[in-house]
Parts: structure tokens; C-alpha cells; sequence
């Protein structure tokens, strides 16, 4: 059974943490920081994320696009979520992918707090994964200042580091303008049951299966691929029916 990533919220202390890429195969990661070449996350076989740049992801899975490329990826991770949200991040449903104890969550009153949050600590250069979950794009201005953060802070982290990587949750379809990519993660359906027993394999049944849209990106064309998690964590990619 899996673990939900949401949850609603409680009147629990630990619920109320104070108010506190593009597709790039390799050699594509060629653009510059500082005079040094900028790094790139990967999220499976085929598919990063350029370091140093703010990426948007929406989709009904967008949150597990996230808790995903926590898998790739070492150090904290500062998810900054509003305050009056009803559904907030359940730790604990992390755990299937990514150590829930990476994550350091901040509960912003306001829209401008939780994104003065995330460039405060884009630029310091100090976490490696900040994730921004909105409830709705923000305006170009922010946005361009993500980006400038993400680069001062990926000059900060120098080559010993890894370069901070901004990554923002839209609901819907998104929209935010500027961004350096734009992803689109949805539940996809699994293979059937065996047509001889009408039964799924063991492996089958432990299997994640989603649909991954490539929506924007500067340097590549939009593309779709099925993204395929086994039950020993492997993921991987195959063509779009």
C-alpha cells in the first residue's frame, strides 16, 4: 500500500513548522557559472535538470516529481510550502523514495514570505534541492529573481558543492513565464494481469508507472515519455504511446 505524500493539516506541533532540465542528455550541460560549467541533475536516464535554474513542475504528481529527484540527489532539502494550504507535505510518505529527514519544511503566512524564503536560501549556496510548493505561478519579477539567486548561490557553492537547484510546484498546467523548463507529471496506468491467471506478477504489482511531459524547455522540444520506478527504486524511461 503506498504512504500519501499529503496530508491535511493538524493541530500537531509537527505540523506547524515555523513560519520560517531540462532534458539533457550528456555534453548538453555546456552553459556557464562563474567561468565554470554549470551541473546538471539527474531524474532517470535521458532526463536532468540544470543546476543553478529554476524548473517548474505541475500535474497531480507533481509532488512526487519531487520526492523523485530527492532520490538523485544528495544534501538537505528546504521544501516551503503556504501556511493556508489544506493539504500539506506528510513526511512520512516520502520514505518509499527519499529520506523524509533530509527535508527541512517552512510554513509561509504569506506568498512573498515563502518566495523571499526560497532566494534567501538559493543564494546561499548552502542547499542543494529548494523546493517552492505554490498554489499559482508567480509573476516574472520573481521568477527572474529565482533565477539570479540560483546562480549567486551556485557561485557560492564553487566546484567542492553542488549548485543549488530551484524547483517550483505549480497546480494545473502551470504557466509560470520565464522558467528554464517546465515538466508535467500524471499517474499513468500499468500494464494489465497476466492474460492466462488474470494476475499481476509480484514485480508488477510493486511497480510505479507515470507519464512525464516535457512542456517547456529552451533548448529542446516538448516530448512525452512513460517514467517507470521498479520495486528495487530503478527508474527509467520508455516512448510514449
Amino acid at each position: 500500500m503506498s504512504i500519501p505524500l499529503l496530508r491535511a493539516p493538524s493541530d500537531q506541533t509537527s505540523d506547524r513548522t515555523s513560519d520560517q532540465t531540462s532534458d539533457r542528455t550528456s555534453g548538453q550541460t555546456s552553459g556557464q557559472t562563474s567561468g565554470q560549467p554549470r551541473q546538471s541533475q539527474p531524474l532517470a536516464p535521458g532526463i536532468s535538470l540544470l543546476r543553478g535554474r529554476l524548473h517548474e513542475v505541475c500535474g497531480p504528481a507533481r509532488r512526487t516529481f519531487a520526492a523523485l529527484l530527492m532520490t538523485r540527489s544528495e544534501g538537505p532539502v528546504l521544501w516551503l510550502q503556504p501556511s493556508w494550504q489544506t493539504e500539506r507535505l506528510f513526511p512520512a510518505g516520502l520514505a518509499p523514495m527519499a529520506d523524509p529527514g533530509r527535508v527541512m519544511l517552512v510554513m509561509a503566512r504569506h506568498p512573498d514570505e515563502l518566495l523571499w524564503a526560497a532566494e534567501e536560501a538559493l543564494r546561499s549556496g548552502a542547499i542543494p534541492l529548494v523546493i517552492a510548493d505554490l498554489t499559482g505561478p508567480p509573476s516574472l519579477t520573481r521568477v527572474r529573481r529565482l533565477h539570479l539567486s540560483a546562480e549567486t548561490g551556485a557561485a557560492a557553492a564553487g566546484r567542492t558543492h553542488a549548485a543549488p537547484l530551484a524547483l517550483m510546484l505549480t497546480p494545473g498546467d502551470g504557466g509560470a513565464p520565464g522558467i528554464e523548463t517546465r515538466w508535467r507529471l500524471t499517474p499513468d496506468r500499468a500494464p494489465g494481469p497476466n492474460p492466462a491467471t488474470g494476475l499481476l506478477a509480484h514485480s508488477q504489482s510493486r511497480t510505479r508507472h507515470w507519464r512525464i511531459d516535457r512542456l517547456r524547455d529552451r533548448l529542446a522540444p516538448p516530448a512525452s515519455w512513460r517514467l517507470i520506478r521498479q520495486a528495487d527504486g530503478t527508474v527509467h524511461l520508455q516512448a510514449s504511446e
